[in-house]
């Protein structure tokens, strides 16, 4: 299925049909966008219902994400979540903290809370991916021989990370909760996509001669999921 990117809200998929009759958009429980739309319609035109949408696509968004932001959490590799009895409700980036001012007549599980808190997380998370991920990639890409255009972040995506026919590569700032390992697996899979864009055997064996462990990271990977 065909896909175009989003500054905002990263990879959408554009599905066709010939059974629709209109151009729907819907947003999956991990926050991804898909539009459906007849199969003689422009894609013009699944970008203008996206641009006049972002308003109620961001509330729906609000509404996908089931983790549980908790006191003492890990936040990505250097943050960490602590909750302060206190008014008014506020939630701030402080240091390596992200600090929750939390009312006594409120809970951290509530909707209102968790959606305060999952704001400042993106904010945490796309400071990390901004500092580590475009070195650690430029050094991958060095070490074992690929080229790419440019590096770029979304935290709205169905995926790890793409690289497109143009060799950019999005990465998704949900990256910085993985191991390092895992991270390493998924920049080598996307700098194997510059020389091969499909999931060839030939791909995968470029992966392998970069990460010959790569299944166990691979393997991994499908149990846990790209939100933030």
């Amino acid at each position: 299925m065909p896909t175009f990117h989003d500054t905002e809200f990263g990879d959408v998929t554009v599905r066709r049909s010939s059974l629709s009759r209109s151009i729907k958009l819907s947003v999956a429980p991990n926050g991804t966008l898909r539009i459906s739309m007849p199969t003689y319609a422009p894609l013009f035109m699944a970008k203008r219902l996206l641009a006049s949408s972002r308003n109620s696509i961001r509330k729906l968004q609000s509404t996908q994400y089931t983790s549980l932001y908790e006191d003492g959490m890990k936040v990505g590799k250097s943050h960490h979540l602590e909750v302060i009895v206190r008014s008014p409700l506020k939630v701030s980036r402080q240091g390596q903290a992200v600090v929750v001012q939390l009312p006594s007549s409120h809970t951290i599980a509530e909707s209102e809370v968790q959606q305060a808190i999952r704001a400042v997380v993106i904010q945490a998370l796309k400071k990390e991916a901004k500092s580590y991920l475009p070195r650690r990639l430029e050094f991958l890409a060095n070490e074992h021989g690929f080229s790419y255009h440019s590096v770029r972040f979304s935290h709205a995506s169905s995926r790890w990370g793409s690289c497109s026919s143009r060799k950019v590569i999005s990465l998704n700032i949900a990256l910085m909760k993985l191991s390092f390992e895992e991270i390493d697996y998924v920049l080598l899979h996307e700098l194997s996509h510059t020389e091969h864009l499909d999931h060839s055997l030939a791909f995968w064996q470029r992966v392998e001669t970069c990460m010959p462990n790569y299944k166990l990271h691979k393997a991994a990977l499908k149990q846990q999921t790209p939100s933030v």
